[in-house]
């Protein structure tokens, strides 16, 4: 039974220009560490990546119901992908004891401009 759906959009220029202008402390208040590391192998094409975790992780507040509101961390919540290159979803935190049960679904979409994702919850 899917409990929660959440889809987000965002422009990639956006993360850009706070990462630019916030620099560590944006990226440690919304990324994971494995996140980060993951878009800075990317160099050029980073942004991208960037956003489209960071629209992954305002999907995810969408589908529980709180958006980015009532204490919901954004590092709480990782993108990360498999060994196939499949998006997954890691919780930490309160986020993982409260929805670590769930089966969530996660699908990402990106141009150079804009990225992408939708979530599911499933019990």
């Amino acid at each position: 039974m899917i409990v929660g759906v959440g889809i987000d959009i965002i422009e990639v220029d956006r993360i850009k220009k706070a990462i630019e202008n916030y620099g560590e402390r944006f990226l440690k208040r919304v990324f994971t560490e494995k996140e980060i590391e993951y878009c800075e192998e990317f160099k050029e094409s980073k942004w991208v990546h960037y956003a489209v975790r960071f629209s992954a992780k305002e999907a995810f507040s969408k589908a529980i119901g709180t958006g980015l509101t009532q204490g919901f961390k954004l590092n709480e919540v990782g993108i990360k992908n498999s060994n196939n290159g499949k998006p997954e979803v890691d919780l930490y935190g309160e986020l993982l004891e409260k929805w670590g049960k769930y089966k969530i679904f996660v699908s990402l979409s990106h141009i150079n401009t804009v990225a992408t994702a939708i979530v599911i919850i499933e019990i």
